[in-house]
């Protein structure tokens, strides 16, 4: 996927993926926009860690994927949507599941929404290897059954179903993509790195970047 001179617009920019997926983007020639979630103190989060050279080159967008409203006005003359922002952590998801509900699967949708009212060429829908649960057998593949183990990875198989229903339904340009372990060279940790991918057609690849893959 040729991304030069294309608008993108990333979403969970301010997360630790996504802040590398916006200074890859840059690389690559890509019109950036960032979106984060708004907060009190004046933070984007990990797009604080570029370089100012790379920051000014960047739109960055202050609003919230559950909020139908500022979702459309980002992507509003948008070409290609990775679409990252999620409630994450599994243990606050026992005590906050509708706070994932709304974050993960209505803002999954609104996404999904607006990038077929304004006919965006391709949505690319971050998903977690969390939604296989502990593994019935191994290697794991595309065919393991889902097992909602958690709210969180609940709600996240939802936001994959969300997915998929616009791709059968609407003919969407939807890909979902699944990740397992990340790490990049300013991790704190390390590991191996396997990345699993669903998609509606083979036009999306994987490249190395730093010591981790990136896409």
């Amino acid at each position: 996927m040729d991304l030069k001179n294309k608008s993108v617009l990333v979403t969970g920019a301010d997360g630790f993926i996504g802040s590398h997926l916006v200074e890859r983007l840059l690389d690559e020639g890509a019109k950036v926009k960032a979106m984060c979630y708004y907060n009190s103190f004046n933070s984007w989060g990990w797009l604080d860690t570029l370089s100012k050279e790379k920051l000014e080159r960047v739109e960055i967008i202050l609003g919230d994927v559950r909020d139908a409203g500022s979702v459309r006005k980002a992507v509003e003359s948008t070409e290609v949507i990775f679409h990252l922002a999620a409630l994450i952590a599994i243990p606050y998801s026992y005590y906050s599941p509708e706070s994932y509900v709304d974050t993960n699967v209505k803002g999954t949708l609104n996404i999904l929404q607006a990038a077929k009212d304004f006919s965006v060429k391709r949505t690319l829908v971050t998903s977690t290897s969390e939604v296989y649960g502990t593994a019935i057998y191994v290697p794991i593949d595309e065919k393991h059954p889902r097992q909602g183990q958690s709210p969180y990875s609940a709600t996240k198989i939802g936001a994959d179903a969300m997915a998929d229903s616009f791709y059968r339904s609407f003919n969407s340009p939807v890909t979902i993509v699944r990740p397992f372990n990340n790490y990049f060279s300013i991790a704190k940790w390390s590991g191996a790195n396997k990345i699993g991918i669903t998609s509606s057609d083979q036009g999306f690849t994987f490249r190395e970047r730093h010591s981790g893959w990136f896409c």
